[in-house]
């Protein structure tokens, strides 16, 4: 069997790690791997195609901002991928994380649906099932029968950045005529049950096969490690800590991480340090007890920075699965923060509690909580290796592989 998978990066973030993961591992299941992806460093590994540079993708993202429609252009890139496909001959071709401005998504799926390739589809943001949004929130336009269009979309600026006007309409339509008839050949795996829950709502993707298949996390490297000396260079060997992981920090109360409530929880709690791992977007003043790292890109560092804290704290408004909380859990520490979507079903019920969004009182009570419950990081560990293993997440992956092609006689 021959898998080729397509995603936006490789190697590089949360899904393009996920997907090197997947490459380097299903060759012990016996299945050759190819991957495709679209921009960042290129690679130089073995059956590893890189499709286009930053430049291309920066040019595709000016025109979709011009003309509002985010998943078409991309040309030349789509050409070279469709050929790329003709030639390696995969059995089966996985669908990741298709952003980032380096595919046309309606020509690769028709392409896929006429051509009768059996195609695993993988959901990591909602994009492929509301049209357009990579998170909705409080949105549902994208699940009436009709779709998105019929009303202005409230987020046509923030998310979609169109410079045209509301497209999201014209892009829902879009997207579900490339996915109708996509019937036989189709399955859709999604991150996490509430993401599946979502999906199926979808007239775009109502009527497909669904399943889910949680992310997985390297546990030869998010384990628990001694922090001694790493609490000594924070000083904080006598506090309690709090660490905050995120791809962005902001003190706006309406930015989807929430940066801004681990600001007010730092502000009503003096005596704990909080940590924050993540780039600042815009102008962040902080409290003393809270310290920025920046964007930690070392994944033994991230490990030991879990090892180290006390609780790891999560205040995004929504979450199709949160490595955070798989990496916290594998690396030995519970988890707390809002009801985001996937957090609350993916992580181990007994060592992570979760609130109402936007409840810092609540908020604050469970992680005074948990940060004075002495847990045994061993038996958390144990079950979080358990449920997030890289091996059990690609041994999941070759299962559904085969049986999409059993389904159909291969």
């Amino acid at each position: 069997m021959k898998v080729l998978q397509i995603n936006s990066v490789y190697d590089y973030g949360s899904t393009g790690k996920i997907v090197a993961d997947i490459h380097k591992m299903l060759p012990q299941f016996g299945v050759q791997s190819v991957v495709c992806y679209g921009r960042r460093q290129k690679s130089t590994e073995q059956n590893v195609y890189q499709l286009c540079d930053d430049f291309y993708s920066h040019i595709q993202h000016f025109r979709a901002n011009v003309t509002g429609v985010m998943y078409g252009g991309c040309a030349l890139s789509t050409y070279r991928l469709l050929e790329i496909i003709k030639s390696e001959k995969p059995d089966v071709v996985h669908l990741q994380c298709l952003n980032n401005y380096f595919v046309n998504i309606y020509k690769l799926v028709n392409w896929l649906k006429i051509n009768k390739i059996p195609t695993v589809l993988t959901l990591h943001a909602e994009f492929m099932y509301t049209g357009g949004c990579g998170y909705s929130i409080d949105c549902n336009q994208w699940s009436n029968r009709t779709g998105c269009g019929h009303s202005i979309c409230p987020r046509y600026r923030s998310e979609l950045k169109s410079m045209m006007g509301d497209k999201s309409g014209y892009m829902w339509r879009k997207m579900k005529d490339a996915f109708d008839g996509f019937d036989d050949n189709l399955m859709v795996v999604s991150v996490s049950p509430w993401l599946m829950e979502r999906a199926k709502k979808s007239p775009i993707l109502a009527e497909k096969q669904h399943c889910v298949v949680l992310n997985g996390v390297d546990t030869a490297v998010f384990k628990p490690y001694g922090t001694q000396e790493l609490r000594k260079k924070y000083s904080c060997e006598n506090n309690k800590v709090v660490l905050h992981v995120t791809p962005g920090f902001s003190a706006d109360p309406n930015h989807i991480k929430g940066g801004y409530y681990v600001i007010e929880l730092a502000k009503k709690m003096p005596e704990a340090m909080f940590i924050v791992a993540g780039d600042c977007v815009g102008d962040v003043s902080v409290p003393d007890n809270v310290t920025l790292l920046g964007k930690v890109t070392d994944q033994k560092k991230l490990a030991q920075l879990y090892s180290m804290a006390d609780v790891t704290l999560l205040t995004s408004k929504r979450e199709t699965f949160s490595m955070v909380c798989a990496e916290s859990l594998c690396c030995g520490t519970p988890v707390v923060g809002f009801k985001a979507g996937a957090p609350e079903q993916i992580s181990i019920e007994e060592f992570s509690t979760f609130v109402e969004y936007g409840n810092v009182t609540q908020l604050q009570y469970q992680l005074m909580e948990l940060l004075h419950r002495h847990l045994d990081a061993k038996k958390i560990e144990t079950l979080a290796h358990e449920r997030y293993a890289q091996a059990t997440m690609v041994e999941n992956y070759v299962a559904k592989y085969i049986e999409l092609l059993r389904e159909h006689g291969v």
